[in-house]
């Protein structure tokens, strides 16, 4: 049965992107796991169903789900469908207006075979401008503090290479470092997020404290009645030892004004000081290569909403699915928390227009292998950035697999860069293999988890 007829505006041409039920899944429904795509014997509709109530019919089954410019639409297609079965031309934008696309001769069609789909990932906390760094640091810390302290004494020398180079450049990276790996969205931390052509969003509206630690005058700046309508985002709690909890507890006590608050790390944090913020942003790579320890999430997802991080590579690997690998297999979250750390709990607390698949949500969706023998969420929990096939933004292709690429690429009219990533090879949007040049420009030793290859 065909299933789904994904209409996307790139530079005034329509995208037809053909998913048939049996080779393509939806890895989280729009209203919940009970009556999910996923295989009916799959744990995770047994253990979240209560959560979730019921729904009148599965998502994507019997209704198609668009994408009309940049959002997605619904697109009504008959039950009985076949896969050779003719596509309606007619169908419902965003603004619930029925449109009828442009000559066929302008669209572009793109099938999937053993696939998944997924909504673009949102990355709670990273400093894009930190991201040229290696990881820095020899021992366990009991608290940022003291790895701060040790690392500008002990790593002088690596760390002024590294700013050497110019913010903007260390910034792009930054966000090619997330859009490499599906993220769509990323929550920088503190400056360096101007960078000309966003190829993800970025998102800045918020106010940013780096911590009671490191800032004298974090009181001054937190009730700050200029910026109290924006949520404050502060690293808290980012140690082993008492000075850690008594940090958090200083910090509630100094929020005169009441504000919304987001913490970053939250690794000392306790249950009743959870009550006090309205997200924690768990960042378990960064916690361990510092502290070899993490935030006890499995008591605080009770008690405030959680996020997902990766902060730097000064204290985590490039990959983001790395950092997912190492959380599914701690088991403090159980599947569907942990996926909603990266979707729809981020969405929600940001206020994004994304984070899922539904109608009137940006278009920023993730196509990828699925894996032999495994169920979508399985599949989910073992991607790397070499099984992604698709990346969109918006209803725009940023990233896609070369295998895809070569079928379509005298349709699209975007600039982008052919990259060898592990064993397979992806086509980027943009000046990559520039980029890159510039940055070694400045630091010769810098190095990156592709090869720029000439163009196929």
């Amino acid at each position: 049965m065909l299933l789904n007829n994904v209409i996307i505006a790139d530079s005034g041409r329509k995208v037809n992107i053909r998913v048939s039920k049996d080779i393509i899944e939806q890895i989280y429904p729009v209203d919940g796991p009970k009556h999910s795509p996923l295989e009916s014997n799959s744990s995770i509709t047994d253990t979240t169903s209560k959560a979730w109530g019921k729904r009148d019919s599965l998502p994507w089954e019997g209704e198609g789900r668009g994408l009309d410019g940049q959002y997605i639409s619904a697109i009504p297609l008959p039950s009985t469908s076949q896969p050779n079965t003719p596509l309606p031309r007619e169908g419902i934008n965003s603004r619930g207006e029925s449109h009828t696309p442009t000559a066929y001769e302008d669209e572009l069609e793109i099938n999937f075979t053993n696939a998944i789909v997924f909504p673009g990932l949102i990355n709670s906390h990273d400093h894009l401008d930190f991201n040229l760094f290696p990881q820095l640091g020899n021992r366990k810390y009991n608290n940022y503090s003291e790895w701060g302290t040790y690392i500008h004494k002990a790593y002088k020398n690596e760390i002024e290479a590294v700013l050497k180079v110019p913010q903007a450049l260390r910034s792009q990276w930054g966000m090619y470092k997330n859009l490499l790996c599906g993220v769509t969205t990323v929550v920088n931390h503190g400056s360096g997020s101007d960078i000309a052509n966003k190829l993800i969003t970025i998102f800045d509206d918020k106010h940013d404290l780096h911590s009671v630690g490191f800032d004298n005058k974090w009181k001054l700046r937190l009730n700050n009645p200029l910026k109290r309508k924006l949520p404050v985002v502060i690293h808290a709690g980012e140690g082993t030892d008492d000075a850690a909890v008594n940090e958090i507890d200083a910090l509630i006590k100094g929020n005169k004004l009441h504000r919304i608050m987001v913490a970053v790390h939250g690794v000392a944090m306790q249950p009743k000081q959870a009550l006090k913020f309205n997200a924690l942003v768990w960042c378990p790579a960064s916690n361990y290569f510092l502290l070899n320890k993490t935030a006890p999430v499995d008591k605080l997802k009770l008690y405030t909403q959680l996020l997902f991080g990766t902060d730097s590579t000064l204290t985590g690997d490039w990959d983001i699915w790395e950092h997912i690998h190492l959380a599914h297999k701690e088991g403090l979250l159980n599947n569907h928390e942990l996926y909603n750390t990266l979707t729809r709990n981020a969405a929600q607390t940001w206020k994004l227009n994304s984070g899922e698949l539904s109608p009137n949500k940006h278009a920023d969706m993730v196509v990828a292998k699925m894996k032999a023998g495994e169920s979508s969420i399985g599949s989910f929990f073992s991607l790397t950035p070499a099984d992604i096939l698709l990346v969109m933004h918006k209803g725009e292709i940023r990233i896609v697999d070369e295998s895809i690429y070569l079928k379509i690429k005298d349709k699209l009219t975007a600039q982008y860069t052919r990259v060898k990533l592990a064993d397979s090879y992806k086509y980027v949007q943009g000046d990559l293999g520039g980029l890159i040049k510039t940055i070694q420009h400045y630091l010769p030793q810098a190095l990156f988890p592709f090869e720029v290859q000439a163009q196929g």
